[in-house]
């Protein structure tokens, strides 16, 4: 296994990668849009010196994906900025062999090249598969995001 940074050929693949993501998504989120969407601008990731884009390759095929974004961090916090992940998805036949893992880990070692020592990313409660695999490397929670429709509240 090769992990990479992304290049614009592989927008194809991620393009479809990123649908992936969303299809798992859609059953945990009622806002999502229920036609296609995007969530990424890929050739900006690929191309923006603040975000390290990676994916793994095995025997040329690509088979997962994350990122890392530089973030400044608000006034109150102890750190200065952040490095926030994103696009977090390996191929269901790939899964549970500690791919996530590795990208993560090569995404930590990106983020401390940039001198950045914080790292944060966000899942969905109701999946703890993701959240199985974020703690395994190393993650832990750290806040709950809640939301209300006011129009149901009416």
């Amino acid at each position: 296994m090769t992990i990479r940074t992304a290049t614009l050929k592989d927008i194809e693949e991620l393009l479809i990668f990123e649908q992936g993501i969303i299809d798992a998504e859609r059953p945990m989120d009622i806002t999502l849009k229920r036609e296609k969407t995007y969530y990424y601008d890929l050739p900006y990731m690929i191309n923006e010196p603040s975000i390290e884009l990676l994916v793994a390759e095995i025997q040329g095929e690509l088979v997962s994906c994350g990122y890392a974004r530089i973030v400044k961090a608000r006034e109150c916090f102890q750190y200065e900025r952040f490095s926030y992940l994103g696009f977090m998805f390996t191929k269901n036949e790939y899964r549970g062999k500690g791919i996530n893992k590795k990208i993560m880990e090569s995404l930590y070692d990106w983020t401390r090249s940039q001198g950045v020592h914080e790292v944060r990313l966000e899942v969905y409660p109701n999946n703890p598969a993701a959240i199985k695999a974020y703690e395994k490397a190393g993650m832990k929670e750290c806040l709950v995001t809640m939301r209300v429709d006011l129009r149901e509240k009416m």
